[in-house]
């Protein structure tokens, strides 16, 4: 199969399961594009994804524009990046098109409870398989103990965490290598 035709198609796919953004599409993008594709490994999807929250846009569209660009360069980021929001727009339209007449029935406003809890399952999963990843000793846990408490507590943009972060763990790094 063409590849940029496979681009579209996985994108499309983890597009379509697109509840809950981002953070909850970690999972489906590691699976298809880690596991099943191996078009990127564990390592990149992860600084994909962490630098995909730094730049504007949506988290998943920014991975499958990375993705795809390095694959197959700027029409590669290009098809990917449609792949992703085709079945998005699609969804909306019909959901647009119909809540206003169903959002008063009692089990539609079920099923949306149903699946905000089903999101946040999906939430905790990502967490906590990157956080298996990440936190590979203790400065990295105690990076990550730090930013976890920091975002719960101060009113700070996800980029401030990201560059102290990348700071603190190049100072950490370096402060091991010249202890050796």
């Amino acid at each position: 199969m063409n590849i940029y035709l496979q681009l579209f198609l996985s994108f499309a796919k983890i597009g379509v399961m697109t509840f809950g953004g981002g953070v909850a599409m970690l999972p489906m993008l590691e699976r298809e594009l880690v596991e099943n594709k191996k078009w990127v490994t564990e390592e990149e999807i992860l600084d994909y994804f962490a630098i995909g929250q730094c730049t504007p846009g949506i988290i998943a569209v920014n991975v499958a524009t990375f993705v795809g660009q390095k694959k197959k360069g700027i029409l590669g980021g290009i098809v990917s990046t449609l792949g992703m929001i085709f079945p998005c727009l699609v969804i909306i339209d019909v959901i647009a098109a119909l809540l206003e007449n169903f959002a008063h029935i009692s089990a539609v406003q079920h099923a949306f409870a149903g699946i905000r809890v089903c999101v946040c399952a999906l939430v905790l999963s990502a967490l906590v398989k990157i956080a298996k990843k990440s936190c590979v000793d203790i400065p990295t846990a105690c990076i990550c103990l730090l930013v976890a408490v920091g975002t719960l507590t101060l009113d700070l943009s996800p980029i401030v965490f990201v560059i102290a972060a990348g700071i603190a763990g190049v100072v950490i790094k370096n402060l091991e290598v010249k202890k050796k």
